[in-house]
């Protein structure tokens, strides 16, 4: 008969006991004492193969590994990790799983993992190449890089731009070189097709033959004079910007004018009709109707233009009383004898500090004094280019 004693269930005491009892009811006993003491670790399995990564983010999380026990039975635990990060290029993790049983005996078994950093950082952006209009071109991308990358320096970006300053297509190629804190150096690019674009302002206007020169940038309101006028329409040829129409025949003349702007062309075409309407033929002395007045005054001091005139009637004696006023209708300029000298200044009281007025069409009230004629009005272009 076994009496067991497993106060302690890691040693547990059973006595067995045999009795020999006769007929007679005499007995007599013999006992034998066992005892059985959990000192076995559970048999661990073989943990898996040492391995190497590139990256952190590629190791995965520790399994699960199960042991056999002796007295428990089977046994699992989940692995747990030990990481020496010391060299942050090769960082070594030990993934270690301990099996112990209910009486603590224990076995254990280690897997080494090392991540060692040799992979060049690849940027995440999307860079496939792109076609834009040359006015709506993206600011250069700013990378973003993968999560296996870190400490990531631009080392080198360059911009190819192959923009000529004509009315062609072209590229802008950004490439990159970058390196991480390992050492590994990775490069990137992206092509951006532009198509040109050319914005075209129209600008006209009729002048006479005898006007004189004519500056072509009057005309132009960009800030970038470092292009050529170019003849499209019309026989003739310039002298930089300056066209003569006094040497032309009358008719419509085209120019054109383009620069470069932030990426795109800018094109000024301009359309100057030549006439002869300024031309007075012979007339009576001292009929009115053939007084030649200036349509254009341009005091750039070529002797072309440089005064507003009064002529053809000279020799009639009349006193011509001028008055000259702004789009506005403020007198800028005032003379009760008139002699032919007025080239676009004024009082400063007209317009602020000023003592010439701006280019621009001015209107004007001539009136021949002790002639018993109407007021002469019209208009006048000054131009001080």
């Amino acid at each position: 008969v076994d009496v067991t004693d497993n106060t302690d269930p890691c040693n547990v005491v059973i006595t067995r006991t045999w009795t020999f009892t006769d007929s007679c009811d005499n007995s007599s006993s013999v006992s034998q004492t066992i005892t059985v003491t959990d000192t076995t670790a559970p048999v661990a399995p073989s943990a898996p193969a040492d391995i190497t990564y590139e990256c952190i983010a590629d190791v995965p999380a520790p399994g699960d590994l199960t042991a056999t026990d002796n007295c428990t039975g089977d046994i699992t635990v989940t692995g747990v990790d030990v990481t020496d990060n010391t060299d942050p290029c090769n960082v070594v993790i030990t993934r270690t799983w301990t099996f112990t049983d209910s009486c603590d005996n224990s076995s254990s078994v280690s897997q080494t993992i090392t991540v060692t950093d040799t992979t060049a950082p690849v940027a995440t952006n999307d860079l496939s190449d792109i076609t834009v209009n040359c006015n709506a071109i993206p600011d250069v991308p700013t990378l973003v890089f993968d999560d296996c990358s870190n400490d990531i320096m631009i080392t080198d970006f360059n911009e190819d731009n192959s923009f000529d300053g004509t009315n062609n297509d072209y590229e802008i190629i950004w490439t990159w070189e970058f390196t991480d804190s390992c050492g590994n150096i990775g490069t990137a690019s992206q092509i951006v097709y532009v198509n040109m674009v050319d914005t075209i302002v129209y600008e006209s206007d009729s002048r006479c033959s005898d006007d004189g020169i004519i500056d072509l940038f009057d005309y132009y309101y960009g800030n970038d004079m470092s292009g050529t006028w170019e003849v499209i329409s019309g026989d003739t040829t310039l002298n930089g910007s300056d066209f003569d129409p006094s040497i032309v025949e009358l008719g419509d003349y085209v120019f054109s004018y383009t620069v470069a702007d932030n990426g795109c062309l800018s094109t000024t075409e301009l359309t100057l009709n030549i006439n002869d309407d300024c031309v007075v033929l012979p007339a009576p002395p001292c009929d009115p109707n053939y007084i030649k007045i200036s349509k254009a005054v341009t005091p750039n001091g070529d002797q072309w233009n440089e005064y507003f005139e009064i002529s053809g009637i000279e020799e009639c004696g009349f006193v011509f009383d001028v008055k000259i006023f702004n789009r506005w209708g403020a007198m800028i300029y005032e003379s009760n004898n008139y002699q032919n000298n007025w080239n676009g200044t004024t009082s400063k009281a007209s317009v602020g500090n000023a003592d010439k007025v701006p280019n621009g069409t001015y209107y004007y009230i001539l009136t021949l004094k002790n002639s018993g004629l109407k007021p002469i009005t019209g208009y006048v272009y000054l131009g001080t280019k």
